[in-house]
């Protein structure tokens, strides 16, 4: 079925046809008659299956601008919240209706001027109850309510400001959730706050004739120099390294810039218009290799990344195939690289055992590749004011 085919309204139509969508995804497929219904959804879907799609044309065709504040779509962070907004309002383009974003780090007075006339509110639980709190914005025409990233928003703490949210808000509403895994304190709301919801579910991981996945066994001292000399060796069109903390992702993206890779580095850390301009940056491609933290990267939507690398093994067998679903997506091909030393072998094998992996492959690394090695422990990463230099392999 296409688009065209749908009941959908004709100027949503004449926005995907601009942007160029005509075929729907599973999700796309599967929940979309269930919104347009006005019935409660609960869809389980990876990350970059189409679900941003699901929830805006039910928004875009039953609300009426200018009508106070008729749907909220909560996300798990800042970037998430602008990603959304941006394509709500490009997927709007032709209804003229108003966006306003919502999240912490930015003036409070400059949201507040724009709440008094929006139509659509897309933001993070924290900064839409200090809103609450204030007095700020109001929600009594609200008619929709979108969980996005449910799990993330979850695994954030955010769980009693959600509750908090739901609580005051009009209860004659629709709610959607979205979510890569259900976890039992999503069924809590679920239970709670939603009515006879429809559950749907589509592909929740990466096709496995789609990724090639593969582990490197090497020393914790030598992660650093396999880096350099794989994404030097691998010629990634866009690449993303995930290292599980702020420090250690500054150190790895100074080390490849300083090795001749333009790369750059994306964590809770930076300012918001840091962090906002990096991702604009990386979705034209440069950089074209993006170091950052789970919470950072957690949901972006960004196409054409052909590598992930794992600096480090994610404790949470979930957060690797979060990883993992950055690349591959939409019927593209990919690959995942995770590089182990001695301290990672549990929770790998917690993450092969939960998520199936079948097509996971060693490439022995100290055999195929001439390592610098008497250099490297000569000059340890401790003792280092400078990012490393490695020579050529």
């Amino acid at each position: 079925m296409k688009f065209s085919e749908m009941e959908i309204d004709s100027r949503i139509k004449k926005a995907l046809h601009e942007m160029d969508i005509s075929i729907p995804t599973e999700i796309q497929e599967k929940a979309l008659p269930a919104v347009l219904e006005g019935k409660d959804v609960v869809a389980k879907s990876m990350t970059g299956s189409g679900k941003t799609l699901v929830f805006s044309v039910p928004i875009i065709q039953k609300i009426e601008k200018g009508a106070g504040i008729q749907a909220l779509i909560l996300c798990p962070t800042r970037e998430l919240a602008l990603q959304t907004a941006d394509f709500v309002k490009k997927f709007s383009s032709h209804t003229h209706i108003s966006i306003c974003e919502v999240y912490g780090g930015v003036s409070l007075e400059e949201q507040v001027r724009k709440l008094t006339k929006t139509d659509v509110v897309v933001g993070t639980p924290g900064r839409i109850l200090d809103h609450m709190r204030r007095r700020t914005i109001d929600f009594r025409n609200l008619k929709i309510l979108v969980l996005d990233e449910a799990d993330r928003m979850l695994d954030m703490g955010f769980i009693d400001d959600i509750r908090m949210i739901i609580r005051n808000i009009p209860s004659n509403r629709q709610t959607m959730l979205f979510s890569a895994t259900i976890p039992e304190k999503i069924f809590y709301l679920v239970r709670h706050y939603m009515k006879n919801p429809v559950k749907i579910s589509a592909q929740d991981i990466v096709a496995k004739h789609k990724l090639a996945q593969y582990y490197y066994n090497v020393k914790q001292e030598e992660k650093l120099a396999l880096l350099v000399h794989l994404i030097k060796k691998e010629k990634p069109k866009l690449a993303l390294v995930f290292c599980s903390t702020r420090h250690m992702s500054d150190l790895a993206g100074d080390v490849l810039a300083a090795n001749g890779i333009d790369a750059k580095t994306l964590h809770g850390g930076l300012t918001q218009n840091r962090r906002t301009n990096l991702l604009e940056g990386f979705h034209r491609g440069r950089p074209h290799v993006l170091v950052a933290t789970d919470v950072a990267a957690r949901g972006l939507d960004i196409k054409d990344v052909s590598h992930v690398f794992n600096f480090d093994v994610p404790s949470n067998p979930d957060d690797y195939r979060h990883r993992i679903g950055r690349t591959a997506r939409i019927g593209r091909e990919g690959k995942a690289i995770t590089l182990l030393c001695q301290k990672d072998h549990l929770s790998f094998r917690k993450v092969v055992s939960y998520n199936d992996i079948e097509c996971l492959k060693e490439n022995q690394y100290t055999k195929s590749i001439s390592m610098p090695q008497r250099r490297f422990h000569e000059r340890p990463m401790r003792k280092r004011r400078m990012p490393m230099r490695f020579s050529r392999y």
